[in-house]
């Protein structure tokens, strides 16, 4: 999704379970073994420990089950051994060794705790060995990329109870890994571990491993439930910020909170504030257009997290020209890395800006942010950053001087395609070409044309009623060329880009349903564009695909062409509110939940796009991202859209426009919707084919709920 085309995918997390901690993650099997095939323990996008496999008797043991607690923080795998050899007496039969692996991970530190039970009425000794490996490989060899050239592996310190692992990148960078036990090894080598545990009969024995940056005190009890304590303080703290959604539906409420959940664990807190890393494994880093999308799918919900998100950008922005990096001065982060291959120039993603779309978003998501907060002091502080932005909008980023906000990647080193579709097959005419840069897509001039009415309103909240009037008109400008060079009267439905000699690639994609979001289109258009998102070509029973079925590239398996994303269907079905049509927005987001029962309640990155059959599953995509933060978010932009939610903090109103509920719900209730000082409940009732709204709360002197049902 986010890096070149030139990558190879390795395994994905498919069966595999994440935890996350600020800027470290680990991927694991459910045996809870690391195997190096994708996996791992990643610290600032170097995997540090790349083999992690305990065995009893010398092979691995059998799995009972294994998950991620609900909030996300502790990851625990039930296993069994299988039959043990004989250590001069009869062998240990099947399923009497019983073992508990509990792990967590906490500043920068995996702990782990193993608990063994004897079952069986006499003693038994098992054989434990850990094998164990740090690659120290950048996450971009992890999918695939090959290098000429690396740093230096320190020769192993091994102690009585540690072993310490190190790397010096060519950066320049001392990376290690530390592995400590709480019980010394009868046997300890750079690469593997050997216990012989005595099992008391009908009894218990238990071991603390970590592993770290750095050595300190030995594992044990204490330091796993502190860290296991303050995890979940954490975990508790992001996950009760903002107002909280509960339905009359129990699925559907586990759903809304495992989407919670997961929005917590990828959202780091930065000096700049919180930011929502795009997703794990291989996204597990700032993203330009994730975290802005992300920060729109919550903002009605939790409006900090759009305030992290435009700081960290703001900060971020570019200032220089450079090819390398796709910058431009105003040119708004499309991704940030801190590995070795991103500070060695060997990648270009240690601060790229290879999108055309997250400059427009940021200037989208500010003028949100200020009209459902009333923050006007934070927005002028980011004001030179929303201005350089525009003017980057307005002259650079329009390279051919058409009017339409284009790209073309200044290297072949770059993303070849700068959409959120970014495939390098993703964009194309009718005939399947290719076109000619520079690319100018449909729902990027949405963007543009909503980021210039948001710098009116902000304009007009100055004062300055001639600026305002100029933003106007540029977006009025830009809707009408959009409206001309866009549209396909025979296909009734708008092209997905424009190409470099002005000819519209001709293509029926899920583009055109993004620029609904915008509110660009007129009311006739929008229509069509809407009925034809709701067909069978677009509509696969679980979501809307990416590309409609009789088009050219058509692939219900491929990444961009055919497959579905929850968040673009999110995003086509608030679009489809804003144009008064709640009961489709209310039908994509009772497919999401379909689907979503059927992967755990939690929406991966993307799945295949194949058609719903009864009986059958929705097919998965091998290596997608789970989690991912704007598959995370869509149930909250689809279920805003669907309630017809708008806050508006300038009149210091909550507006209830027509709501639908989704099938299924009959009551659904919106706790603690903060507007300044003032928390309101807001409740919606299925009454016979109608949905009653009321209000509640603290505070709320002022605050005037406005209800249009």
């Amino acid at each position: 999704m986010h890096e070149t085309s030139a990558t190879v995918e390795p395994r994905g997390p498919i069966g595999f379970f994440a935890l996350k901690h600020d800027d470290t993650f680990l991927v694991a099997n459910a045996l809870g073994d690391i195997m190096g095939e994708g996996d791992g323990l990643f610290r600032d996008d170097t995997r540090v420990l790349s083999r992690w496999q305990l065995t009893i008797g010398g092979v691995p043991p059998s799995l009972l089950g294994a998950a991620v607690s609900g909030d996300n923080v502790l990851f625990r795998a039930n296993v069994t051994n299988r039959p043990l050899p004989q250590l001069g007496g009869a062998a240990t039969p099947r399923g009497v060794i019983h073992l508990e692996r509990s792990r967590l991970l906490w500043q920068e530190r995996f702990y782990e705790h193993l608990v063994f039970t004897n079952y069986e009425a006499q003693e038994l000794r098992a054989p434990l060995g850990l094998r164990f490996a740090a690659d120290f490989a950048d996450i971009f060899e992890v999918r695939g990329m090959t290098r000429k050239l690396h740093g230096r592996t320190l020769e192993p310190r091994i102690e009585r109870r540690s072993v310490l692992l190190g790397y010096e990148g060519l950066d320049h960078v001392l990376r290690q890994c530390a592995i400590t036990f709480s019980d010394p090894p009868a046997q300890l080598s750079a690469d593997s571990a050997t216990w012989e545990l005595a099992l008391p009969a009908r009894g218990s024995r238990e071991l603390y491993l970590e592993v770290g940056p750095d050595l300190q005190e030995s594992p044990g009890k204490d330091r796993f439930r502190t860290a296991a304590a303050c995890a979940r303080t954490s975990m508790r703290r992001r996950r009760r910020r903002g107002a909280i959604p509960k339905s009359s539906l129990h699925l559907f409420d586990v759903w809304l909170e495992k989407s919670r959940a997961d929005i917590a664990l990828l959202t780091t807190t930065l000096p700049s504030g919180p930011y929502p890393y795009a997703g794990i494994p291989w996204f597990s880093a700032p993203f330009g257009r994730d975290g802005i999308i992300t920060a729109l799918q919550t903002l009605w919900l939790e409006p900090g997290i759009a305030r992290g998100v435009l700081a960290f950008l703001a900060e971020n922005q570019a200032h220089a020209t450079s090819a390398f990096d796709d910058a431009a001065p105003g040119k708004v982060m499309h991704e940030s890395r801190r590995g070795e291959m991103a500070a060695t120039q060997e990648v270009p993603f240690r601060r790229y800006y290879g999108s055309v779309d997250a400059t427009p978003l940021f200037v989208m998501l500010a003028g949100a942010y200020a009209e459902r907060t009333g923050d006007i002091a934070y927005i002028d502080s980011i004001a030179p950053a929303l201005e350089s932005a525009m003017a980057w909008i307005g002259g650079v980023g329009d390279s051919n001087e058409d009017g339409l906000l284009d790209y073309a990647s200044a290297l072949a080193s770059g993303l070849a395609n700068q959409g959120w579709k970014d495939s390098f097959d993703s964009v194309f005419h009718a005939d399947g070409s290719f076109p000619k840069g520079p690319i100018a897509l449909v729902e990027v001039q949405g963007y543009v044309y909503a980021a210039r009415r948001a710098m009116a309103e902000l304009a007009m909240r100055r004062g300055d009623h001639d600026d305002a009037r100029r933003w106007r008109e540029r977006a009025e400008s830009l809707r009408r060329a959009v409206e001309k060079n866009f549209w396909m009267d025979e296909e009734s439905f708008y092209g997905i880009a424009v190409d470099g000699e002005r000819r519209l690639c001709r293509v029926r994609a899920s583009n055109a349903g993004q620029l609904l979001y915008s509110g660009l289109p007129s009311q006739a258009r929008a229509r069509h564009v809407i009925e034809q998102l709701l067909s069978a070509r677009f509509d696969s029973g679980w979501g809307l695909r990416t590309l409609a079925t009789d088009q050219p590239r058509y692939n219900p398996m491929s990444y961009h062409n055919g497959s579905v994303w929850p968040h673009d269907g999110a995003i086509c079905a608030a679009g489809m509110a804003r144009y008064g049509n709640r009961s489709a927005t209310a039908h994509v987001l009772n497919e999401s939940f379909a689907a979503a029962l059927h992967f755990g309640l939690r929406l991966p990155e993307l799945f295949c796009g194949f058609a719903r059959a009864p009986g059958d599953p929705p097919v998965g995509y091998p290596v997608a991202c789970l989690p991912q933060a704007w598959s995370s978010g869509a149930v909250f932009m689809m279920l805003q859209a669907s309630l017809g939610i708008r806050i508006d903090a300038w009149r210091n109103e909550i507006h209830v426009e027509q709501p639908a509920l989704p099938p299924g719900v009959e009551q659904l209730v919106v706790h603690g919707v903060a507007l300044g000082d003032a928390k309101v409940d807001l409740i919606f009732q299925l009454v016979g084919d109608r949905v009653a709204v009321s209000s509640s709360g603290k505070n709320r002197d002022g605050v005037r709920v406005v209800i249009d049902a």
